[in-house]
């Protein structure tokens, strides 16, 4: 007798599916453009660029599945793998829909909230680039007006800044470390910029699994 799906099983199931479809359709994409314009690349110039690269790609990528899956429960870090953008959209909505929800990520409400955040999430970003792409021109004078670039700038930290004081709150001594590593990083180091949020995302969050195991350890918490 067939044994009934339930609602994880149907999650890892189709989220497998779309995970590895859309992993075919980006590998194809180049191999695709590379035959209709019959423009082969240089293998010796590729393979010293994927050695360069590959390296910190494999592991931001072992690091990531590692950081999201408990943060947005597995309906939610299928999702957000096959629409992008995690770790400036996707995370932030799932952790303040399920905070909002008072649930966790790893019960089955966590589930549904965060799965449903990030679908809705990417239901708008989805709308938001078609209108972008329809009105770009009639609205470029006003987007480029200096009026409004210091607030274009300012868009990333205050969303961050917004998750970071709810949960700063609740535990001021367990922030402290992980603050004080991110702001040693990006204020001695230059060379991390905001195109490294991606990669540091996941360090400060293992920074701080192991600064809260080692106050646990200590009767700090």
């Amino acid at each position: 007798m067939k044994k009934n799906m339930t609602y994880m099983d149907s999650v890892h199931r189709y989220g497998k599916i779309w995970g590895i479809g859309i992993s075919i359709l980006l590998i194809s994409f180049p191999i695709v453009v590379s035959l209709v314009f019959s423009a082969k690349p240089e293998w010796s110039a590729l393979a010293k660029g994927l050695f360069a690269t590959l390296p910190m790609y494999w592991a931001v990528g072992i690091i990531e599945v590692l950081t999201y899956v408990p943060m947005l429960g597995a309906g939610g870090t299928y999702l957000s793998f096959v629409t992008g953008n995690i770790s400036n959209l996707k995370l932030p909505c799932a952790v303040d829909a399920m905070e909002r929800a008072n649930v966790k990520a790893n019960s089955e409400e966590g589930e549904v909230i965060s799965t449903i955040a990030i679908a809705v999430s990417s239901i708008v970003t989805t709308i938001i680039i078609i209108l972008g792409v329809i009105l770009i021109i009639p609205l470029t004078p006003i987007l480029e007006s200096p009026v409004l670039d210091p607030a274009f700038a300012m868009i990333l930290p205050a969303l961050f800044g917004g998750l970071a004081v709810v949960f700063i709150s609740k535990n001021v001594k367990l922030s402290i470390l992980p603050v004080l590593l991110m702001l040693v990083l990006f204020i001695f180091i230059p060379a991390l910029n905001a195109s490294t949020v991606g990669i540091m995302v996941p360090v400060g969050v293992v920074f701080t699994v192991i600064v809260a195991r080692i106050m646990y350890k200590k009767g700090m918490l």
